[in-house]
């Protein structure tokens, strides 16, 4: 699959190389807003995401950083990237398990 998809790895690994220029932008990303954040910006929060705001109670990189590196603009770049590899390992593995599960 790595052979097949060389130019996309590529454009991923770019991606996710660039993810800690996040870190130089004000303010909170589009959508990644929590309850009283989204109050503030949309005037309302959705029945359905009040309903299931707590079913995740934890996050395996809060803040995209990565428990035991201080907070330094390095060990925040890092742990965006970091971040960004779980992200799309994660994402590539679903994938190539729910295209081996469609494909039989």
């Amino acid at each position: 699959m790595i052979k097949r998809y060389k130019k996309l790895w590529v454009a991923l690994v770019v991606l996710m190389l660039l993810s800690p220029l996040g870190l130089l932008a004000t303010g909170t990303a589009f959508g990644e807003w929590a309850m009283d954040e989204l109050l503030q910006e949309v005037g309302f929060i959705p029945a359905g995401l009040a309903k299931f705001a707590d079913l995740w109670p934890y996050s395996l990189f809060p803040d995209y950083t990565v428990p035991g590196l201080s907070a330094g603009f390095l060990q925040s770049a890092i742990g965006y990237i970091i971040s960004a590899m779980v992200g799309v390992i994660l994402v590539a593995g679903v994938t190539m398990l729910f295209a081996k599960v469609v494909k039989e």
